[in-house]
C-alpha cells in the first residue's frame, strides 16, 4: 500500500464529535471540524446521536477530499461505549450514553458479577462507565435484546463497521474500563461468559491494523477512492499516548487532557510491575495500542472546567495570579464527585468564591485542575518527565502550577489535538514524530511551593 498522506481522523469525544484532517508528514492538522456530541433523551434510554454525526461526517469526509484529498481513515472515540449490531449491520439497539445511571436493584446484580479489580484492573465505576454494566443493564431491561443481537463492537470499531462492513473490537477499549478484559493476560475477562455473550464479541484487533476498505456506497457519497484503507482505530486516551509510546525511551508520564483528563505512567521498562492502584480513587490499567497494560489515574476535568467558569472563561492578569496566590483563594475537590482521586467529596471554595468569568476564577480553576492532576500522577507512582496533551497543554497556570506539584520537567505537545496526531500515526509510525515541547514555566517560586502545600494539607483534613 501507498504510504498515505493525508489521514481523516474521526474523532468522537464525550463533548464533541470531529473530523480532523492530519498532514502524516508533518504531523499538522490542516482542516478540523466539529459538532456537539449532544444525547439523545428519547426511549428506550439515552443514547448518541450517531445519525446525525454519520450525516455530518459524510459530508466533512466530501469537503476534505475535494479540497485536500483524503487518502486514509483513521478512528478515535471515547471509551466505555459498545455497540450492538443486528444480523444486518444495523444497530440492534441505540447506544447507550454511559452517563445514564442505573436502578439500585441492577446495579446490585451487576456487582454480583463484576469481577475483581485485581484480575482486570478496572474499577467500579458510576453509571455506564464499565461496558459490562451497560451490557447487563441493557439485556436485563430489554429481554428480546440478547436475541437481536448478533455482534457486539467497541466505540471506534462501531464507525469502522459503518465504513468498511467489517466488525472488530480492539484491545484499547476493551482495556478501557470495561470490566471484559484481563490486561495481565491480554484475554476476555470472566464476564464475558457470565454476560453470555463470549460469542457475540467481535474479533479482537490492534488498532494498527487494516480494517479494510471503505464501503462502495461511502466512496459514492464522499468521492473518496474506493480503496481508501480504513483502520481498526483506538481509545481516545490511548490515541494520545501513542506518538510517546513509539518516542520514549525513558519512565515519562502522559495526560490527555479534554473532557476526562486521564494520566498515564511509561516506565520504559516491561519488567517494571504495575504499582499498588486504588479503585477507590478512580486509579485503574489501561491498554495500550501494543497491548501492554499501562497504569493510569482519571478525573473529569475538562467538565469540571466547564461547570466552573459557566461558559465565561477569562484571560488572567499577573496580578489576578498575585492575588490568588497571597489570598490563598483555592477550590477543593471535587466539582465532579463521582469520579476522580476524591470521590464523595463536595466541592467548596476556600475564601470567597470568585465571580464567574474573573481573572482570579481562572486562576484558581487551573490550579485546582493542575492539583488533581499531580494526585493522579503520585497514585500511580509516575516518574521523568510530564507531558500535557490538549486543550490544557496551553494553559499556563495549569503547567505552572503541574510543574510545582511534581518537582519534574513539564512539556507541552506541539499538536493542536494530541488524539488526531495519534490516531493518524497509526498508519505510520516511521516518520518523525511530534515532539514534546519544554513548556515556558517560570521558576518554581515558593509561593506556588506553599499553596501546593496549604491545598493538600486543607484535603486531608477535611478542610
Amino acid at each position: 500500500m501507498t504510504e498515505p498522506q493525508h489521514i481523516a481522523v474521526i474523532d468522537i469525544g464525550k463533548t464533541n464529535a470531529k473530523l480532523a484532517l492530519v498532514d502524516l508528514a508533518t504531523l499538522t492538522e490542516i482542516a478540523v471540524v466539529t459538532r456537539p456530541n449532544v444525547v439523545q433523551a428519547e426511549s428506550p434510554w439515552p443514547h448518541y446521536d450517531v445519525e446525525g454525526h454519520w450525516a455530518f461526517l459524510l459530508g466533512a469526509l466530501r469537503t476534505f477530499h475535494r479540497d485536500h484529498r483524503v487518502n486514509a481513515i483513521s478512528i478515535t472515540t471515547h471509551g466505555a461505549c459498545a455497540a450492538l449490531l443486528a444480523a444486518d449491520g444495523s444497530l440492534a439497539a441505540p447506544i447507550l450514553d454511559y452517563e445514564y445511571e442505573y436502578p439500585s436493584d441492577i446495579v446490585t446484580a451487576y456487582d454480583a458479577l463484576k469481577p475483581d479489580f485485581a484480575l482486570t484492573g478496572s474499577p467500579r465505576m458510576v453509571g455506564g462507565l464499565n461496558i459490562g454494566a451497560q451490557l447487563h443493564y441493557q439485556f436485563t431491561t430489554d429481554p428480546t435484546l440478547r436475541d437481536r443481537t448478533a455482534q457486539i463492537v467497541t466505540y471506534p470499531q462501531f464507525w469502522g463497521h459503518r465504513l468498511t462492513g467489517i466488525a472488530a473490537t480492539d484491545v484499547t477499549s476493551l482495556g478501557c474500563h470495561t470490566d471484559l478484559w484481563d490486561p495481565h493476560k491480554g484475554a476476555f475477562s470472566n464476564l464475558a461468559a457470565a454476560l453470555g455473550v463470549q460469542d457475540e464479541m467481535a474479533t479482537v484487533r490492534h488498532p494498527s491494523d487494516i480494517l479494510g476498505p471503505i464501503l462502495p456506497d461511502i466512496a459514492e457519497a464522499t468521492g473518496l477512492d474506493p480503496n481508501t484503507p480504513v483502520c481498526v482505530g483506538i481509545h481516545d486516551s490511548n490515541a494520545s499516548l501513542y506518538p510517546h509510546l513509539l518516542s520514549q525511551h525513558a519512565p515519562a508520564c502522559v495526560v490527555s487532557t479534554g473532557t476526562w483528563v486521564v494520566a498515564m505512567s511509561l516506565t520504559g521498562n516491561d519488567a517494571v510491575p504495575i504499582p499498588p492502584l486504588d479503585p477507590a480513587r478512580d486509579t485503574l490499567i489501561n491498554v495500550n495500542a501494543l497491548g501492554q497494560a499501562v497504569p493510569s489515574a482519571r478525573f473529569m476535568g475538562g467538565r469540571e472546567y466547564e461547570v466552573i467558569q459557566n461558559g465565561h472563561p477569562y484571560a488572567p492578569t499577573r496580578q489576578d495570579v498575585t492575588t490568588v496566590l497571597e489570598r490563598s483563594l483555592m477550590l477543593l475537590p471535587s466539582v465532579e464527585h463521582g469520579t476522580g482521586p476524591f470521590q464523595g467529596c463536595k466541592m467548596q471554595w476556600r475564601d470567597t468564591e470568585p465571580p464567574v468569568g474573573s481573572g482570579q476564577r481562572s486562576v484558581a480553576l487551573s490550579y485546582y485542575l493542575a492539583l488533581m492532576t499531580g494526585t493522579c500522577l503520585d497514585l500511580i507512582e509516575g516518574t521523568g518527565p510530564t507531558i500535557v496533551e490538549g486543550p490544557f497543554a496551553h494553559n499556563a497556570e495549569f503547567i505552572a502550577m503541574l510543574k510545582a506539584v511534581t518537582h519534574r520537567p513539564v512539556f507541552t505537545s506541539e499538536a493542536v489535538t494530541g488524539t488526531s496526531i495519534g490516531a493518524a500515526l497509526l498508519f505510520n509510525h516511521h516518520e518523525k514524530l511530534p515532539n514534546a515541547s519544554s513548556a515556558e514555566n517560570p521558576h518554581v517560586g515558593e509561593d506556588l511551593l506553599n499553596y501546593v502545600d496549604r491545598w493538600r494539607t486543607l484535603v486531608q483534613t477535611g478542610r
